[in-house]
């Protein structure tokens, strides 16, 4: 929120220009209003406690999950590229000196996935889609871990009495995308497909289309409540709730259907991104309240 100063500071001289007519004695002059205080940049890293068992880690503009448990702790996303991993390492030890037992990877994007070496010299399980696993192997990016374990459709790890479910509902942001959901917190940890408050990336780089569409409507039919993605939103908000999917499948049937629209009507193809706003209505409003990145 902004805080009007000009008009208080019209006010308050207003006021002491007519105490001046009013005294007897010249007033000595008001001091002067405190300037506003500057913005600060938020810290580089921060901690966010979801649930009792459940973590935020916010590294800049990237986030990851971490659920602690009495057996140990299962992390998500090393999101080190080109940094160290060590703050993330020190803030789960922060909060618990439980061994972590796994680290598993969203999908194989490197700004999420690099940087988990120091995980696994801890010791560290990861775990990843087959599809993830094979491009890491192909491309042997250096600072990425290969996983030890794959998911194919759906798998269960069960750590300390809690249950995490890793499910794959098809391509959308990549052929590799889990959706991570805890069957008894509600809480779904998936990355880059279903921001809070905003659209897909402006090319759609790696975005399989209409497949992501699909992917959206398997996960708005699952039984969670809070969304925790991989990047914050507006205003640094770092959860959100099952609207954000909604929203996010309305605004991409709006924007096909204005494409085809266009096409319908015998627009050059290439036009038609130059005809359409990527800022559209959708049924739960106006997304000007959304970023269009």
């Amino acid at each position: 929120m902004r805080l009007h100063y000009f008009g208080a500071t019209a006010a308050l001289i207003a006021g002491v220009l007519v105490a001046e007519a009013q005294a007897p004695t010249p007033a000595q002059p008001p001091t002067p209003a405190p300037a506003p205080a500057a913005t600060s940049a938020p810290p580089p890293t921060a901690t966010t406690k979801v649930t009792d068992n459940v973590y935020i880690f916010r590294y800049v503009g990237h986030q990851a999950m971490f659920i602690v448990t009495p057996a140990g702790v299962i992390a998500t996303d090393p999101i080190s590229l080109r940094r160290p991993a060590k703050p993330y390492i020190d803030a789960i030890q922060a909060v618990t000196k439980a061994p972590i037992k796994y680290v598993i990877y969203s999908h194989s994007h490197f700004d999420h996935s690099a940087g988990g070496q120091p995980f696994k010299d801890l010791g560290a399980t990861f775990v990843a889609h087959r599809n993830a696993k094979e491009r890491i192997q192909a491309l042997k990016p250096p600072d990425v871990v290969v996983p030890d374990q794959v998911v194919d459709d759906r798998k269960v790890i069960t750590l300390g009495g809690t249950t995490l479910e890793l499910l794959y509902v098809g391509k959308n942001h990549s052929d590799s995308t889990l959706v991570m959901r805890l069957p008894k917190e509600k809480i779904i940890f998936t990355v880059d497909w279903i921001p809070i408050q905003g659209v897909q990336f402006r090319i759609m780089d790696d975005t399989y289309i209409p497949d992501i569409e699909e992917g959206l409507k398997k996960v708005i039919a699952m039984d969670w409540e809070t969304l925790i993605p991989g990047h914050p939103g507006p205003g640094g908000k770092q959860i959100g709730t099952k609207d954000n999917a909604r929203d996010q499948l309305a605004y991409l049937q709006d924007l096909s259907a204005a494409v085809k629209q266009e096409v319908a009507q015998g627009t050059n193809p290439t036009k038609t991104r130059s005809k359409i706003s990527r800022c559209r209505n959708t049924p739960r409003g106006p997304t000007t309240k959304t970023s269009c990145r």
